[in-house]
C-alpha cells in the first residue's frame, strides 16, 4: 500500500481525500484504498449510529470519530481564511453539539407509491428517506413523527408535498405544516384531538399565506438568559442548546467591558439578552415578529433595550450612527453582512463579535474589517449541526 492511498483530510463536502487528490465517499482519516477500490478503515474511522447514513442529506460524516469531527470544524474557517490570505488568529476549544440535541428541524412528507413518507430529503435529491431512527434530534420531536404520519396520511394527496417545521419550545413541540391548507370540521377536529393527544404547545399551518394556529393553549416562549420571549411559529433559534450557550459565552467575553452596545440581526434576542444586563443595548432586526417578540420581553424585564425594525441589508446603520457603540454584535444569515461590514470597517467601534453560519461569508466580510484596521484576535468555532458539513462560529475583531 502506497501512501498516496491513505485518507489524510475530509473535503469542505464531506468527501476523504488522499495524499494524491481523489476523493472518496464515506472516508476518515487514516483509512487507506485498497487495490480494488475499497477502503481499509483506520484509527479514525468511527461506526455510523443511524441506519439512514449514507441515504439522509445532511449528515454525512456520522463515520468520523470525535476527534476528526472537531479537527474538521475547526479546518473549515481555517480554510475560508486562508483563501481570503488572513492571518491565522487564536483558535478556542471546539465545542461539538451531542448526539439527540437538535431542537428546530424541518422534515417532508409525500406519498410514494402506496408508501407515506416522512423525514428528511437525500442528499441532491428530492427523494425521501422515510425515518425509522434519528441521532441527531431531541426525543420530543422525533417521538412525534410516528403520530404525525398516522394524522396526515389520510388528508394528504398523492400530488403533494408538505413541509412540516417543528421546534421545541418552554411548552413543548411548536408544530408548523406548510403547504397544506386543513378544510372540512372533520380535519378540524382531528387536528385538536391530535394536538391535544400529543401534547403540543401549538399547531399551524401555512398554505403560503402566512401561519394559521390552530392549537396554542398558552403562548408559545422561548426562554432566552432567563428571558421569557414570545416565540413565532418556526421562529428562528440556534439549532442547540448547548450551542447557543457556547456562542453566548463567546458573545459575552468579547463585548465585556463596553457598556454600549450594538445588536445587529439580533431575531428573537438569543446575545441581546446574554449581554443586556448591566449596559444599554441597541438591537435591530428585518423580521418583525421577532423584533416584536424581543420588544415586549425586554419591557416586561425592564432592560435597557432599545429596538428597531430595520433591513440591514438595503440600509445598514451608517459610519456616524456606529460611532456612538463601544461595541457591535453581528449575527447575519449566511450571505454574511457585506453592507453593514462596509460601514463597521469606518467606525471608531472598539470590539466587534461576529457569530457566523459560514465559514467563507465571515472570511470575507472579516478581510473587509480587517483592512479598515480591525483585527481578528480569536476564533470560537461551533459545531452546532453533529456530523453535518455545517459550521457555526463566533470572531472577535478589536480595533487595533
Amino acid at each position: 500500500m502506497n501512501d498516496s492511498s491513505e485518507i489524510i483530510r475530509i473535503a469542505s463536502r464531506g468527501d476523504g481525500v488522499t495524499a494524491d487528490g481523489r476523493h472518496v465517499p464515506f472516508a476518515a482519516p487514516g483509512d487507506c484504498l485498497n487495490p480494488g477500490g475499497g477502503l481499509i478503515h483506520g484509527p479514525h474511522h468511527a461506526d455510523p449510529p443511524c441506519p439512514h447514513f449514507q441515504l439522509c442529506g445532511g449528515f454525512q460524516l456520522q463515520h468520523l470519530d470525535e476527534e476528526t469531527l472537531k479537527t474538521f470544524v475547526q479546518d473549515r474557517i481555517v480554510h475560508a481564511l486562508v483563501a481570503q490570505d488572513i492571518d491565522l488568529p487564536e483558535f478556542m476549544p471546539v465545542h461539538i453539539s451531542p448526539p439527540h440535541s437538535r431542537r428546530r428541524v424541518a422534515v417532508r412528507s409525500a406519498w410514494a407509491g402506496k408508501q407515506f413518507q416522512l423525514g428528511f430529503s437525500s442528499e441532491k435529491s428530492h427523494r425521501i428517506v422515510d425515518l425509522k431512527q434519528c441521532d441527531i434530534m431531541v426525543p420530543d420531536l422525533f417521538s412525534l413523527l410516528q403520530p404525525l404520519r398516522a394524522f396526515l396520511a389520510p388528508r394528504i394527496g398523492p400530488k403533494r408535498n408538505v413541509e412540516i417545521k417543528l421546534a421545541l419550545v418552554d411548552q413543548g413541540v411548536d408544530v408548523l405544516i406548510e403547504n397544506w391548507a386543513p378544510e372540512g370540521l372533520e380535519t378540524h377536529e382531528a387536528m385538536t384531538a391530535f394536538a391535544t393527544a400529543n401534547h403540543l404547545a401549538r399547531l399551524s399551518t401555512d398554505d403560503g399565506y402566512g401561519p394559521t394556529t390552530y392549537w396554542e393553549p398558552e403562548p408559545a416562549t422561548v426562554t432566552l438568559d432567563g428571558i421569557s420571549v414570545a416565540y413565532p411559529p418556526y421562529g428562528f433559534l440556534q439549532a442547540t442548546r448547548d450551542g447557543e450557550q457556547a456562542l453566548s459565552l463567546a458573545v459575552q467575553e468579547i463585548v465585556s467591558e463596553a457598556r454600549l452596545v450594538a445588536d445587529l440581526f439580533s431575531g428573537l434576542g438569543t446575545f441581546a439578552f446574554a449581554v443586556v444586563q448591566g449596559r444599554k443595548l441597541f438591537a435591530a432586526e428585518a423580521e418583525r415578529a421577532a423584533l416584536l417578540s424581543m420588544k415586549a420581553a425586554a419591557s416586561k424585564a425592564g432592560l435597557s433595550l432599545f429596538a428597531e425594525h430595520r433591513d440591514l441589508f438595503r440600509r445598514p446603520l451608517t459610519t456616524a450612527e456606529l460611532n456612538r457603540f463601544g461595541a457591535v454584535i453581528l449575527d447575519p444569515p449566511r450571505a454574511g453582512a457585506r453592507e453593514q461590514v462596509a460601514e463597521l470597517a469606518k467606525a471608531d467601534v472598539s470590539k466587534i463579535a461576529y457569530v457566523s453560519c459560514n465559514p467563507s461569508s465571515f472570511a470575507r466580510d472579516a478581510k473587509t474589517l480587517i483592512s479598515g484596521g480591525f483585527r481578528l484576535q480569536r476564533i470560537w468555532p461551533v459545531g452546532q449541526f453533529r456530523w453535518s458539513t455545517h459550521v457555526e462560529l463566533a470572531g472577535e475583531f478589536p480595533r487595533q
